[in-house]
């Protein structure tokens, strides 16, 4: 059975910092790109980061860029997401995701999942 189980979610003051860990089993991700959204209160559930199965191609949403980062180690099944300088605005649950077939274009949305995680709550405090 494939589980995605993300970690590292909780309260932060703004400015603060956080480090969400993914890690799948049942089941390796190495030939698949994965990506970290997020669902923020009233709003649809939105791409975060994403990068490709090689590590050559990662994208991030706007208000993300120079702030968050996206890693991942293959060996290991896991992908990282490390949240720099964080606001209110950042407030939301953040979901592990991979894309629904190997290799492939890059994920530019939900439909182009195939496993999610439960999600992760992170709140960040004015």
């Amino acid at each position: 059975q494939v589980r995605l189980v993300e970690s590292g979610g909780g309260l932060v003051q703004a400015g603060g910092s956080l480090r969400l860990s993914c890690s799948a089993s049942g089941w390796s991700f190495r030939k698949y790109h994965v990506a970290w959204f997020r669902q923020r209160p009233g709003l649809e559930r939105e791409l975060v980061a994403t990068i490709s199965e090689n590590l050559k191609d990662i994208v991030y949403e706007e208000s993300v860029k120079r702030r968050f980062f996206i890693s991942r180690d293959s060996a290991k099944n896991t992908v990282t997401l490390q949240m720099n300088a964080l606001t209110p605005e950042d407030t939301a649950v953040y979901y592990c995701a991979t894309a629904s077939g190997a290799y492939g274009p890059m994920i530019r949305g939900i439909g182009d999942i195939g496993f999610w995680g439960q999600g992760t709550q992170v709140t960040v405090s004015s």
